[in-house]
């Protein structure tokens, strides 16, 4: 089996309620529900107010300091909540990491919803990424995987396309990869991203309006091409051709042929490495279905 990245150290509940006592005394009484553990970090709910999130493995540790040090300002241009850190929390004797307290943000994870719930919220996932996509801060990040030149990613895909098993159609996949591959290079500014945009890190309203966004580790500055792969991820044709319009001339061509090859990135990582995630493997199947359904 093709397994999430193993934690590196159990975060526990009881380890979480320490890092309180000795770092936030003031909200350490308040209950403690795990709600999540994904491929980099764990999110414990705190009280009915705050989450507390911290990395699984190192790896992950310096997203949640670029979290800290540039979510706050990012979040100013966002018309939706986003997860800005309210307490920065630092390493300890029995934890190595940074780890962060931030607000709760109510909404339904659009992975748990109807496809119609989801396809709803295609003009306001428009409008948070308009609003988001502005030129991003001397010195932010540069996430060597998201936002560069599809090109380096291109040895990573093609080898998760040799698995034949997985991926029956992958001469199709190839083929779209590879136009993609050469569609014009982004050649603006380098723009805020969020990184990591799929349903799993999309909340919706139980109208499926758009509630919040989060998970941000992967935010930094480059090709906006990455975040508008969503369309694929997140909508069938219809609500993808609505999400589409709604950007206008502002988005090109160009970029919207990147956007399928980040579809493809995403969408064949999220299948080859989430047997044990069956959220994460939907999403990404989805996505391939999604891929291969368009007319070429």
């Amino acid at each position: 089996m093709a397994l999430m990245p193993q934690a590196e150290l159990d975060v526990t509940a009881g380890l979480v309620r320490s890092l309180l006592e000795e770092q936030l005394p003031g909200l350490s009484d308040l209950p403690l529900e795990l709600v999540a553990n994904g491929w980099d970090n764990v999110m414990y709910r705190l009280g009915k107010e705050w989450a507390v999130r911290l990395p699984r493995r190192e790896a992950a540790a310096q997203l949640v300091l670029h979290e800290q040090q540039y979510l706050p300002e990012y979040a100013r241009h966002s018309p939706v909540p986003l997860p800005s850190p309210i307490h920065s929390g630092r390493p300890s004797a029995d934890y190595p990491w940074p780890w962060s307290v931030t607000p709760w943000l109510e909404g339904l994870s659009a992975v748990l919803v109807s496809q119609g719930s989801r396809n709803a919220a295609a003009e306001d996932l428009a409008a948070f990424l308009v609003a988001i996509h502005v030129p991003a801060a001397p010195g932010a990040p540069v996430n060597p995987v998201r936002g560069v030149p599809l090109e380096a990613r291109s040895d990573a895909v093609m080898d998760r396309l040799d698995d034949s098993g997985r991926y029956p159609q992958a001469v199709r996949l190839r083929t779209l990869w590879t136009e993609a591959c050469l569609a014009p290079l982004w050649d603006g500014p380098g723009l805020w991203l969020h990184g990591d945009l799929h349903p799993a890190n999309i909340l919706l309203r139980p109208d499926g309006r758009l509630a919040a966004v989060v998970d941000f580790g992967d935010l930094g500055a480059g090709d906006p091409a990455v975040d508008l792969a969503v369309a694929w991820l997140m909508f069938d044709g219809g609500a993808r051709h609505r999400f589409m319009a709604a950007f206008g001339p502002a988005v090109d061509a160009a970029t919207w042929a990147r956007a399928r090859g980040w579809a493809v990135v995403l969408a064949t990582a999220m299948v080859s490495f989430s047997d044990d995630n069956p959220g994460m493997a939907g999403i990404g199947h989805f996505g391939v279905e999604q891929l291969l359904s368009e007319p070429h």
